[in-house]
């Protein structure tokens, strides 16, 4: 057990450059706590006592994820449909929510898209991730720590994978970061990830952070239904993505990237969202599913769709044997962050330094 565990804090994320990056070295380092509600199947992620996300596991969701998500500031910046519905927000995909970490094709069962219907309602081919329990919730100065313990269960009921995942949360001034560690071990068979785009380390955004996009959307009014209409003014509406690579908008998809930031505004607020990709993932650095409808995904092993059939991958984890998946999640508000402090912030292992 105890190697296990040494295993995983050797493979948490380090930041060696945060202090330097923030300009901020006289500024406290704030407090980051749990509080836990298991009635409400929650656990409350506090800095000094404010909200910056929930780890939650309610039964109407196929799959435990961090919701809502909150900067610095108090501002939400994951979308509130289908959970908390906000007027104007769009109302499709009820089954992307808050940040989650997924897959499309499991030994055949669909754990990405299941609850696409609706909260409650499970699709004849979805898969289940069960939250089994919390192992550690350990508070502290700027950084907290959340092991969690789940279980993959395919639709016919049938368990196949056990997943262990370290959350490590770190907030300083207008910066919120989130590294997340999961380890996925196969039962009794092996387990394959049949190649598609469909996944895999996400975050659905507010709207105001969409890319200004016409057309046919879904959006939810006032009392909370949905209603398809034509948008051809996308007021509000501000993202923009660019790459590690330097490509930008919605060229990004189907791209590989080290990291990926989405910039806009909520109101008058600058922010920025970064999704890093770790070094030591399988197919570093991943492709990117980020849609410009508000789906910013980070997806290792949706080759085929990618390459436009070029290449393909069918990855797998044999009986017994583990895989391991690692990301982080950068949130600054009151301003964009600089291509320049991403590079400065660029996942670094014990194997494995990566130079800005």
């Amino acid at each position: 057990n105890k190697i296990a565990d040494l295993k995983m804090k050797k493979t948490n994320f380090l930041i060696l450059t945060l202090t330097l990056l923030l300009g901020c070295a006289k500024q406290k380092n704030d407090l980051i706590m749990f509080a836990e509600n298991q009635s409400e199947k929650k656990i409350d992620i506090l800095v000094d006592g404010k909200p910056f996300t929930s780890f939650i596991w309610p039964d109407n969701i196929c799959k435990p994820v961090l919701y809502p998500v909150i900067a610095s500031s108090g501002t939400e910046v994951t979308r509130g449909y289908p959970i908390k519905p906000k007027a104007g927000e769009r109302g499709d995909h009820a089954h992307q929510i808050g940040i989650w970490l997924t897959y499309g094709k499991v030994n055949g069962s669909d754990f990405w898209g299941n609850g696409s219907k609706g909260l409650g309602i499970r699709n004849a081919n979805g898969g289940v991730i069960r939250h089994d329990k919390i192992e550690k919730a350990e508070s502290g100065k700027g950084t907290g720590i959340l092991e969690s313990h789940e279980t993959w269960i395919d639709s016919a009921g049938v368990e196949i994978l056990k997943e262990k995942s370290v959350y490590t949360f770190f907030a300083k001034g207008k910066i919120r970061i989130i590294d997340r560690s999961t380890q996925l071990t196969a039962l009794d068979k092996d387990v394959v990830f049949e190649d598609t785009k469909e996944g895999m380390f996400a975050i659905r955004v507010a709207r105001q952070l969409e890319l200004p996009l016409k057309g046919n959307i879904e959006l939810v009014n006032a009392d909370g239904s949905v209603t398809k209409t034509l948008d051809t003014l996308n007021t509000g509406i501000t993202g923009n993505y660019t790459s590690s690579e330097g490509i930008q908008g919605e060229a990004v998809w189907g791209t590989r990237a080290k990291w990926m930031k989405l910039d806009g505004k909520i109101g008058r607020e600058a922010i920025s969202i970064a999704i890093y990709d770790h070094p030591e993932n399988p197919g570093y650095p991943t492709y990117w599913h980020a849609r410009g409808y508000g789906l910013f995904s980070a997806n290792p092993l949706g080759v085929k769709d990618f390459t436009k059939g070029a290449e393909s991958v069918n990855f797998v984890i044999p009986a017994g044997k583990s895989a391991t998946f690692r990301y982080r999640v950068i949130i600054s508000s009151g301003y964009h962050l600089t291509d320049k402090e991403l590079n400065a912030m660029e996942i670094v292992t014990p194997s494995k330094k990566i130079k800005p």
